[in-house]
């Protein structure tokens, strides 16, 4: 017979979860320095606030604070326990005589202090580490910001230092990569906003192909579609060759390289060839500044896994995190060569241009474009 299904069996538990290792750790720690004092003096690079609890960082603070007392006389009696409760209660005044107690009693081997105090530490590490990558992705999703790319790379070397930092307390060992399976990377953003910009980039570029060999810093990787990509490379093929660029060549070289068999039709091509408006550099500019906050977000989603993933060790997120952001160098480095003032020669060869496919439209400056195209943002600093 089927035994009746109690209406408790599928309660959801409200039980907290136990404890993280390095809980006891930090108990077992602070449990040795309460019978022996004097081990806080091999505590150097130790601080309080590398403790997860804050009462435990609290305590600690106050052992720093009162001075350590003589080894015979803190045999006599609790004195310097004493002392030490008293100028930790007024910031932590959840502790008790009875759960210094309880840290004595946790603690397995005084003489394992340090290795308790380098879990400590390593736990710590992995906390700000986490830190780290969780400002750069808010950085890099936060489109207030009046200048997100510089922030985002001011994000990245701040974590950059302190994994530098960090190096030195925690040295690598060979050959400690994380294991972590790291999430797919997001699909970038391909709203009617960023594929309009991407469009007038390609129809301007076809119109002033001087300015492709200027813009090395762009490649077909940076455009959030890979069509628009597939066009791109279509452009400096020509551009590269010497070949004449304009709607009807790039149509002939996107059939070559079979774009047109994956989904363009030539109509889309020469219509989407024949509608520039503004400067190729300047929509250039936004499509790899877009491109650097999408791989910014990709690295910091990257580092925040291998905080999240407890097997990894203080090491493999030091030597993982640091592999993670050498993928932002590189366009980073063509980035800054996209933003930098230089002289533009293009424009120059520009002015010379008169005709062009599709209707005719009025010619555009760059500032004109620039300031047409400038959007309003809300004034936030961090």
């Amino acid at each position: 017979m089927q035994r009746a299904t109690d209406p408790h069996d599928d309660e959801i538990s409200y039980d907290p979860p136990g404890p993280h290792p390095v809980h006891y750790a930090e108990q077992a720690l602070l449990g040795a320095l309460l019978l022996e004092p004097d081990l806080l003096t091999d505590l150097e690079l130790l601080e309080a606030d590398a403790f997860s609890n804050a009462s435990h960082g609290e305590l600690f603070s106050a052992m720093l604070r009162v001075p350590t007392p003589d080894p015979v006389r803190h045999q006599t009696g609790p004195f310097w326990v004493n002392a030490v409760l008293e100028a930790a209660l007024p910031n932590a005044p959840g502790l008790t005589s009875s759960y210094l107690h309880t840290l004595i009693s946790a603690c397995p081997r005084v003489g394992h202090a340090l290795a308790y105090a380098a879990i400590v530490r390593a736990e710590h590490a992995r906390r700000t580490i986490h830190l780290h990558s969780e400002h750069l992705a808010r950085a890099a999703a936060d489109t207030a910001l009046p200048d997100r790319a510089a922030v985002v790379l001011a994000r990245a070397d701040a974590l950059a230092e302190h994994l530098d930092e960090l190096s030195g307390r925690f040295p690598s060992h060979p050959g400690s990569l994380p294991r972590t399976t790291v999430p797919l990377a997001t699909a970038r953003s391909t709203d009617e906003e960023v594929m309009d910009e991407e469009r007038m980039l390609l129809a301007s570029a076809a119109v002033w192909p001087a300015a492709i060999k200027e813009m090395r810093w762009l490649t077909s990787d940076d455009f959030a579609s890979s069509s628009h990509g597939a066009l791109w490379r279509c452009l400096n093929s020509l551009s590269r060759r010497g070949d004449p660029v304009d709607p009807i060549t790039v149509l002939w070289e996107a059939q070559h390289r079979g774009l047109l068999a994956s989904g363009f039709t030539p109509d889309e091509v020469v219509t989407l060839m024949s509608a520039p408006a503004g400067s190729p550099e300047h929509w250039g500019r936004r499509v790899i500044e877009r491109a650097l906050l999408a791989r910014a977000s990709e690295i910091a989603c990257r580092i925040g896994a291998y905080t999240d993933d407890k097997a990894t060790t203080v090491h493999q997120l030091i030597t993982g995190s640091r592999r993670a952001l050498a993928d932002l160098t590189a366009i980073r480095t063509r980035w800054h060569r996209a933003t930098t003032p230089l002289a533009a020669p293009a424009q120059e060869a520009r002015a010379g241009v008169s005709t062009r496919a599709g209707p005719h439209r009025p010619s555009t400056t760059v500032a004109a474009v620039r300031s047409a195209s400038a959007r309003p943002t809300a004034g936030r600093t961090l």
